[in-house]
């Protein structure tokens, strides 16, 4: 089969020999259109109704990895009759969602820092932090990099492996660390593997970093997701450590996205205080710091959602190890990877598929790190995820 330099090589060749011959322009057209693979990001939802005239109101999002529950209701209402919070500045020191996040994760509320989604304490750690060396867990979320772009640090990847199913190995990880880097970071579930760390090994992990002068930054995004939160969370860690930071937030969990409300956990009183001197004043707005004192305390709600997500999780694991196109792969977050095992049959394919179905899965080719044909989908509704398991059973 031809790489895709030489096919740009012949197009551009029957193009130029083609030039003024309309129908074999058309051809021309024709083949380029076969020969180019459109990559989606989790969020490219306009992008993927414009390339195949879908309306957005139809597709199912199994690639944004969001709580299909939506926003609680009690959380809905309570905002509606709350709207007046925009006319006032919010607390600067938001001591209440503090005190609420504090309870919620057993911390002490001085270890806490809200933001305006972790995009902004990446992004302010990153900044105060001021790496020269950095290794990323990877495959992972791509913001990291991007953030890292802007520092001057240097950026490498340390790859976890598919043939151990995406779990860390500690003690080679930290053989590699031993080479002159000084900040760590790393998604706890992993994004797009669905792996994830337990906290001894994460002990082990931060108390070399401890001793060789690494700072370490893990992204708890799907925590909550987890089976058992308890054995995978680094929070009470940071009562141990002043080398790490833990970050949160509401946009998955609790499907809060355009809240944009993150916050950061340290046990680094000094590193804590010089973050908050660089973030912008009151970067959380009134009824986002509300909302958030609301989500973390609706327990309905919490254990409406991970009863959904655990048993579908589970049910959708064990079909799928059944059917062997696809190499399935142990979840801990609200997603699953695949590993497409048949012969001729790319994401892509894939992909199109599930989105001609209305079904919009995440094509994994984008990730760095992952080497063969990956797609991740998230758990949805239960009917939801019966129509892309039957589409997935086809291929």
């Amino acid at each position: 089969m031809q790489n895709p330099s030489e096919k740009q090589v012949y197009l551009l060749a029957d193009i130029s020999s083609m030039l003024y011959d309309s129908t074999k322009l058309k051809n021309v057209r024709k083949y380029a259109t076969m020969t180019t693979k459109m990559v989606f990001h989790g969020s490219d939802i306009e992008k993927i109704c414009s390339y195949y005239h879908l309306n957005k109101e139809d597709i199912i999002k199994f690639g944004a990895n969001v709580n299909p529950l939506g926003l609680s209701s009690n959380v809905r209402e309570a905002l509606a009759s709350h709207i007046d919070l925009f006319s006032s500045y919010p607390d600067r020191n938001y001591t209440t969602l503090r005190n609420t996040i504090s309870e919620y994760c057993h911390i002490p509320a001085d270890f806490i820092l809200p933001g305006n989604g972790s995009s902004e304490l990446i992004s302010l750690l990153i900044q105060e932090k001021a790496p020269k060396h950095t290794l990323i867990l990877g495959p992972t979320y791509s913001e990291y990099s991007r953030e890292l772009s802007f520092s001057g640090s240097t950026q490498e990847y340390y790859h976890l492996r598919e043939e151990q199913d995406f779990c860390l190995d500690v003690d080679d990880l930290c053989q590699t660390l031993a080479d002159n880097y000084d900040f760590l970071i790393l998604c706890n579930p992993n994004n797009p593997t669905s792996s994830a760390i337990f906290q001894e090994e994460l002990r082990k992990l931060i108390t070399f970093c401890s001793n060789h002068d690494i700072f370490v930054m893990i992204d708890e995004t799907y925590v909550e997701f987890a089976p058992e939160i308890d054995k995978i969370t680094a929070i009470p860690l940071t009562r141990e450590f002043s080398n790490l930071m833990v970050l949160r937030g509401v946009s998955k969990f609790y499907a809060a996205p355009g809240m944009r409300l993150g916050y950061g956990i340290t046990g680094n009183m000094d590193f804590l205080s010089k973050m908050k001197e660089k973030q912008t004043p009151w970067s959380l707005n009134s009824l986002g710091a509300y909302a958030g004192e609301l989500m973390l305390k609706d327990q309905e709600y919490i254990q409406a959602t991970r009863n959904l997500i655990l048993s579908e999780r589970e049910k959708l694991y064990r079909e799928l190890k059944e059917i062997s196109t696809y190499k399935v792969y142990p979840a801990y977050a609200n997603f699953i990877l695949l590993k497409i095992q048949k012969p001729g049959l790319t994401s892509f394919d894939v992909f199109e598929a599930c989105i001609k179905q209305g079904l919009m899965i995440r094509d994994c080719a984008s990730f760095q790190c992952l080497e063969g044909e990956f797609i991740r989908f998230c758990i949805m509704m239960p009917e939801d995820n019966a129509r892309l398991l039957n589409v997935l059973k086809q291929l």
